[in-house]
């Protein structure tokens, strides 16, 4: 087993939907995939929060295993999002942004994380993502995402992250705007002509898709009888994946696709829950047996028709 570095925003949201408001609640990227990730391997978080910041948020990531000693703890606001979902949950609004700290964020790795050898970098600016590379020795695997805010705004700075990073997470709408085509499988392998070895589209409710080289898997959504929150359900995913690629250490086809229907499984549990209420309250048995229904949920083929792929 390895450990992994997670490098992203911790913040506070408010969250409206039909069971009403939810205020000041648990979020930010690195949050939510430290979380899921730390089911399966030691997790290291370097992220920025404001003296407002309340201590049983710092306590609550402690008490699941995360080393927060990359967590800095500055003068000012937490960054703070504040959003409305539709009854259905299929559409959301962004009432207020509130960066405080985060305006300012200059990730510092410190020097007991350096070698860590899996790391991911949260949805941040790409020349931010670029300036923790600088500071890690040799990791074996880097995992980053992205948004349309940076695919439009520096396009540049983008590309240089691209060429240094090993896999891309990323949602349909995000992959389409950044290869500029709309055919799923024609914009994969544009993303993967720009530098990443291994691409991971995200496709909310319909699962995800894998591409390396010219292999592909399609991992299906599990049905969840009641969605309360799907805030943060793409960062868990991605935590998910990356902390059962550390804890297996490897990162072959096979390993791959099992950590993909990893990532599934953590986001499942995420948006059951509002903020990471669900997420915290997760025990091994349930997260092993959630992934033999996934394994049940795309299995058609007989042992004998499988030999004969």
């Amino acid at each position: 087993m390895s450990s992994m570095l997670v490098v992203g925003s911790v913040a506070q949201d408010t969250i409206h939907n039909h069971l009403g408001t939810h205020e000041r609640v648990l979020g930010g990227s690195a949050t939510f995939a430290a979380l899921a990730a730390s089911y399966f391997t030691p997790v290291k978080l370097v992220g920025v929060v404001g003296r407002d910041f309340p201590d049983s948020g710092v306590q609550l990531l402690r008490d699941k295993g995360v080393d927060v000693r990359g967590l800095e703890v500055v003068e000012g606001k937490t960054f703070f999002w504040e959003g409305r979902y539709s009854d259905d949950l299929t559409s959301r609004e962004s009432l207020k942004t509130e960066l405080g700290v985060f305006a300012s964020f200059q990730p510092k790795i410190p020097a007991e994380h350096r070698k860590t050898p899996y790391v991911m970098l949260g949805n941040i600016d790409p020349e931010l993502q670029v300036a923790v590379l600088d500071q890690i020795d040799a990791p074996k695997l880097v995992i980053a995402d992205t948004m349309n805010f940076w695919i439009s705004g520096k396009p540049l700075e983008l590309a240089k992250m691209l060429k240094r990073v090993d896999l891309l997470v990323i949602n349909e709408e995000e992959a389409r705007q950044l290869a500029g085509v709309h055919n799923i499988l024609k914009a994969a392998r544009a993303l993967l002509a720009m530098g990443p070895r291994i691409v991971v589209i995200k496709r909310g409710e319909y699962g995800a898709l894998l591409f390396e080289g010219d292999s592909v898997f399609s991992a299906p959504a599990y049905p969840c009888e009641e969605v309360l929150d799907p805030t943060g359900a793409g960062d868990s995913f991605a935590g998910g994946l990356l902390g059962f690629l550390a804890k297996e250490d490897r990162v072959d086809g096979a390993t791959l696709r099992r950590a993909v229907i990893h990532g599934s499984v953590m986001a499942s549990f995420l948006v059951e829950g509002i903020s990471v209420e669900r997420l915290v309250r997760v025990t091994p048995a349930e997260i092993a047996t959630r992934y033999a229904a996934f394994a049940r949920l795309a299995h058609f083929a007989t042992p004998a028709e499988i030999g004969t792929l």
